[in-house]
């Protein structure tokens, strides 16, 4: 926990409510709350979708590990937070924290979406190429697949800093972008909908690759899931 985010905290504590020693109340399950959405403070770590050593070579069990069940787990502990803190202020009318709260909500949300997302998009079965509507799309878009799969990883390769390569479709547009998203939430297009997310904050890769970031996005290409990506398209077009 940063030290910003810590004095946050007690200063919340200090005034009683929800946050009490610095332990915030546990969330309900997520779904519990059926049509109308997860619950407040009820957003749960997903499962993955195969085993921790499941895409090696290309990520290797321990990165998986740690990527899963301690970077992307703060990320859903965040949002729970901040959005039980937010429920806290609409109830007491309270606003002295909100710039923090919105942004401690962007930027867990987006987190904990983005890694969701990310997770089935790989699978040790995946590479290849994409088929049906998603690789009629992309021909329409960017020519052909390896002009795509060009633009795709350049983009991704090139985020300032930390953040994510995303083809996303926007329907706005109708068309598909190649995004790039640093942190989690930012240069983003509104309305855009994920359909392929490469991570490429250094949790994702440096215990294998170091500083090869490049080397990491070439190879993550052979554990796509297309099947998923496409699956995703088919969806944002309803």
């Amino acid at each position: 926990m940063s030290v910003t985010r810590r004095h946050f905290l007690r200063a919340v504590a200090a005034g009683g409510g929800l946050v009490a020693a610095g332990v915030v109340s546990p969330p309900r399950a997520e779904g519990a709350s059926n049509a109308k959405g997860v619950a407040v403070g009820g957003h749960q770590l997903p499962p993955l979708p195969y085993a921790y050593d499941a895409l090696e070579p290309i990520i290797d069990e321990q990165t998986m590990r740690l990527h899963h069940d301690v970077h992307h787990a703060a990320y859903v502990k965040g949002l729970n937070e901040a959005e039980l803190l937010l429920a806290e202020a609409r109830g007491n009318g309270d606003y002295r924290y909100i710039k923090h709260l919105e942004r401690e909500i962007a930027f867990h949300g987006s987190g904990h979406i983005l890694h969701t997302i990310f997770w089935h998009n790989l699978s040790p079965k995946g590479g290849g190429a994409p088929k049906g509507k998603l690789s009629a799309a992309i021909a329409r878009r960017f020519g052909n697949f390896e002009t795509f799969k060009a633009q795709m990883a350049a983009a991704t390769k090139a985020v300032e800093g930390s953040g994510w390569g995303i083809l996303a479709y926007v329907p706005a547009f109708g068309n598909l972008e190649i995004l790039q998203a640093e942190t989690h939430q930012d240069l983003a297009q509104w309305g855009a909908v994920p359909l392929l997310v490469i991570d490429v904050w250094e949790h994702a890769y440096y215990l294998k690759y170091q500083n090869r970031r490049g080397e990491y996005v070439d190879k993550i290409f052979s554990i796509i899931n297309w099947q998923d990506v496409e699956q995703r398209y088919v969806q944002a077009l309803r």
